[in-house]
């Protein structure tokens, strides 16, 4: 008989031709455990998105008692479903006024193509701006303004109008103008090897699309939900965006993601026509419950301040010789090697002594360690002597 490892070959559609092709048996806490026994410490959390953890027993408590009450039941936006309200009420209580009205969605992608939708309904314009290296997801809207040429190029033609703008310089701020619909941004490139604005360059930005009637959508799927010591990250920035974007931790787990603005601006997707932006499993009350627990998790226990401590904690001992530097905010870090070879020589070795890793897409020379917010003090510095271990060895 086949093991799952062929099946996984024979019968899943690939991404890439080299899968990780880990065989987990369970998951809980900080830990991965595979087929075979073997506990892993997870420091990438699915990429961002596990931030408590695995089996958290509020979020596990939550979702069992909503699927003993129902499912699914409509499409998005037609019942009113208490898990949906009471997720976005929660979720604007933590927000600023003018973001107050929140559109549910299954994956952060999906939250891209509904704010890009949305910024051009209102404004009436079609013309976009977005930055190189960014990533906002895979569909064809949010390719169209992905930052990276090598990913897009095998997909064309993709949605026109769109121009990449250098990221972290407000000299090129002039691009944005009257014809803009909008434009879109991380509040930290992640994919980009974890590039931190510089102090103000946001706020800037806001000021700029302001002047000429845009619309600034932010990016927060990979740093919000305190991974980066707020529980957003353009909270520390002095500004509002016009269109906040959710996903990946945003659903405690479970597949969830979310554009959020003001009514004004939201209500313009309700007419010209009616059922302009549809989803049908967008919210599903399943989700909801999940994220609504992890979000009281996350603030009721200031998850979001420990972030910081942690990323003193790694960046004190993962100092090593051949760890060029070290990015980031909070529990979102790139530990950058001296070529692509070697980070993926360190990720290799770390798996074989238990410990998962990840590079990114656009910075292939950088290890990402994003774990859940939820890992001790003693964990770190065991996982770090592990990472250690792995570029000793090389």
């Amino acid at each position: 008989m086949p093991g799952d490892r062929e099946l996984f070959q024979r019968y899943l559609a690939q991404t890439s031709p080299f899968p990780m092709a880990l065989e987990v048996s369970d998951a809980e806490g900080i830990f991965i455990r595979d087929r075979a026994g073997k506990n892993y410490f997870d420091l990438i959390s699915g990429i961002s998105v596990s931030s408590l953890g695995h089996k958290h027993p509020r979020i596990q408590h939550a979702i069992r008692e909503q699927a003993d009450t129902h499912l699914h039941l409509m499409v998005y936006g037609e019942y009113v479903q208490r898990p949906q309200v009471k997720l976005a009420e929660l979720l604007v209580t933590h927000l600023p006024p003018g973001l107050s009205s929140v559109y549910l969605t299954n994956s952060g992608t999906e939250a891209t193509e509904g704010a890009l939708k949305l910024a051009k309904r209102f404004t009436g314009r079609y013309n976009t701006c977005s930055f190189r290296n960014a990533y906002h997801g895979s569909s064809q809207g949010a390719l169209s303004v992905c930052g990276n040429e090598q990913l897009k190029n095998s997909f064309r033609p993709l949605i026109p109008g769109n121009e990449i703008l250098a990221y972290n310089d407000a000299t090129v701020f002039d691009r944005i103008t009257q014809d803009t619909a909008a434009v879109i941004v991380e509040a930290i490139q992640a994919e980009a090897g974890v590039r931190v604005p510089d102090a103000g360059y946001l706020k800037e930005l806001s000021d700029r699309c302001h002047e000429q009637g845009a619309l600034l959508i932010l990016d927060e799927i990979q740093t919000g939900m305190g991974r980066t010591g707020s529980l957003f990250a353009f909270q520390r920035e002095g500004f509002v965006p016009d269109i906040l974007l959710l996903g990946k931790a945003f659903g405690g787990g479970m597949p969830l993601g979310a554009f959020v603005s003001s009514g004004e601006i939201m209500k313009s997707l309700t007419c010209d026509p009616v059922l302009g932006h549809i989803t049908t499993f967008g919210g599903h009350p399943v989700s909801c419950a999940a994220a609504m627990a992890s979000l009281e998790v996350i603030t009721g226990e200031n998850m979001a301040d420990k972030a910081f401590r942690f990323e003193a904690l790694f960046r004190k001992f993962l100092k090593h010789e051949r760890i060029r530097t070290i990015r980031g905010r909070g529990l979102l870090l790139a530990l950058e090697f001296e070529s692509q070879d070697m980070n993926f020589n360190v990720i290799s070795r770390c798996l074989e002594t238990g410990v998962i890793t990840d590079w990114f897409l656009f910075a292939p020379e950088c290890m990402r360690l994003a774990p859940p917010l939820t890992i001790q003090e003693s964990e770190i510095e065991e996982a770090c002597s592990l990472i250690v271990h792995a570029i000793n060895t090389l």
